[in-house]
């Protein structure tokens, strides 16, 4: 097996061509959006497990380079009252989270994949799948163009196509209930220490912020309900303002003195994907098995998932045997972050202790952050 062709280029996409191609397996991303850019103001976090994923393919040094670092966590009720703080990197090897925006993430990953030489096809939105003799498959595409590989990556996200042409009955995203809102504003009044996070438990919702080191304030928000139909800025800005407005934190204050960098989504999951992979066909990151945001777990799954699937192919006669081992090795693992991040959008607000991922303090030590990947083990 020497073709993978890849669907999707934005997180999972890029890093399973990279981590393919360090298993000397050619790989081509096919993204359907003809440019990167992704929604204003959105960021995410990359936690202990998903940096040392990319460092397993030597592709953390650009991430790092382009995003900053938290070290600690505090919290405050929804009277303002401070309820503590932890740490979020720990002793024993486990890196600071770091925050970027979503679309930088994106954008750096395509282009290190291509600085290595991998093929990024932009337009490219799959419609159909066909297999050919030999076990080929063929990807064919809305623009009436095809590729032909030996292998296809499902990771074109939470609205998989890939998904749905491997199992048609397969279930659709599920709706948590909560509306997630991020946004990023330059005022001085509304900073954070650096290197911190500061968590914000309201009576109806939960607000997060961190400064970044040239001043630009990052901030989310999860409160209940579903977001209107072609909503905009002044929408987000309100809806936030309102649900934290009888708060006694910071929170409404910020959201209102935020500009246009702001955008909300109606946060969905998939709890389980019953069919991840047939002979020619496997799934990984969002098209697998989609996380509620308030884990922050998201994104390091996919990388997770790259690895691992790149590894098992590497290591493994025959296509159907890796793709086994792949869905063994990471079905178990990606279903007890979704659950876990349910359970917290369902309670939306709690005790600090009680919502915080990582519960032991230890950013290496947990299961949820500690998770390593070691890529010259052989998978049998």
């Amino acid at each position: 097996m020497a073709r993978a062709l890849i669907i999707g280029g934005g997180i999972a996409g890029p890093v399973t061509a990279m981590a393919l191609q360090r298993a000397g397996i050619e790989a081509a991303v096919h993204e359907a959006y003809p440019a990167g850019a992704d929604d204003v103001g959105a960021f995410l976090v990359l936690f202990a497990n998903g940096l040392a994923a990319l460092a397993a393919i030597d592709a953390d040094a650009v991430v790092r380079e382009h995003s900053f670092p938290a070290r600690t966590a505090e919290f405050l009720g929804a009277d303002g009252a401070a309820l503590g703080s932890r740490p979020l990197a720990g002793s024993n090897g486990g890196a600071a989270p770091r925050t970027l925006s979503r679309s930088v993430l994106h954008r750096v990953l395509r282009e290190e994949a291509a600085r290595r030489g991998i093929p990024v096809h932009h337009g490219k939105r799959l419609v159909d799948r066909r297999t050919g003799p030999g076990g080929t498959v063929t990807a064919l595409f809305a623009d009436g163009t095809r590729a032909e590989g030996d292998v296809l990556v499902g990771a074109d996200g939470i609205h998989s196509r890939t998904r749905t042409l491997l199992d048609p009955a397969a279930p659709a995203p599920r709706p948590t209930g909560q509306t997630t809102v991020c946004g990023r504003l330059r005022d001085a009044a509304h900073t954070v220490p650096p290197a911190t996070y500061r968590m914000m438990y309201g009576t109806r919702g939960f607000f997060g912020c961190t400064t970044a080191p040239d001043g630009t304030t990052y901030w989310f928000a999860n409160v209940p309900g579903t977001p209107a139909p072609g909503a905009g800025p002044a929408h987000w800005r309100r809806l936030v303002a309102e649900a934290f407005a009888g708060d006694g934190t910071p929170a409404a204050a910020m959201a209102a003195a935020t500009g246009d960098d702001i955008v909300g989504t109606s946060a969905h999951d998939l709890q389980r994907t019953p069919v991840w992979h047939d002979r020619h066909t496997v799934l990984v990151g969002d098209a697998a098995h989609a996380t509620a945001p308030n884990a922050a777990q998201g994104a390091s799954l996919a990388i997770e998932d790259g690895v691992v699937l790149a590894q098992c192919l590497r290591d493994l006669a025959g296509v159907p045997r890796a793709f086994a081992a792949y869905e063994r090795l990471r079905r178990a693992r990606a279903e007890r972050v979704v659950a876990l991040s349910a359970a917290l959008a369902a309670r939306l607000a709690g005790a600090a202790d009680e919502n915080t991922p990582q519960r032991s303090g230890d950013g290496s030590a947990d299961w949820l952050t500690g998770y390593r990947i070691d890529w010259d083990a052989r998978v049998s």
